[in-house]
């Protein structure tokens, strides 16, 4: 079994930047995959950021936003550049082990002036 736990959410200004981290624990060992999807206020879940072999983003956070990993902590982490209003969502932490998928509980980004 695998938890998921973000942190590092809260209300920024457009423009500006923030940096989410989700923790993986459990008994878990080598991670797959693992990545971020959000949730804008009345839309569905969509994909942000993933990281397993290779990284790939969605076209409206690339050159904006960056994923990262730290394998020995089996953490995650998406450096969010250049904040607009539109990435207003829950952030969900997203990883594959052993072929299930996990979700953290999300945290909250608020882009308002």
């Amino acid at each position: 079994q695998v938890q998921l736990v973000e942190s590092g959410g809260g209300l920024v200004q457009p423009g500006g930047s923030l940096r989410l981290s989700c923790a993986a624990s459990g008994s878990v060992f080598d991670i797959s995959v693992m990545g971020w999807y959000r949730q804008p206020p009345g839309k569905q879940r969509e994909l942000v950021a993933i990281s397993g072999g290779s990284t790939a983003y969605a076209d409206y956070v690339k050159g904006r936003f960056t994923i990262s990993r730290d394998n020995a902590k089996n953490t995650v982490f998406l450096q969010m550049n250049s904040l607009k209003p539109e990435d207003t969502a829950i952030y969900y932490c997203y990883a594959i082990y052993l072929r299930t998928n996990y979700w953290g509980q999300g945290t909250q980004v608020t882009v308002s002036s």
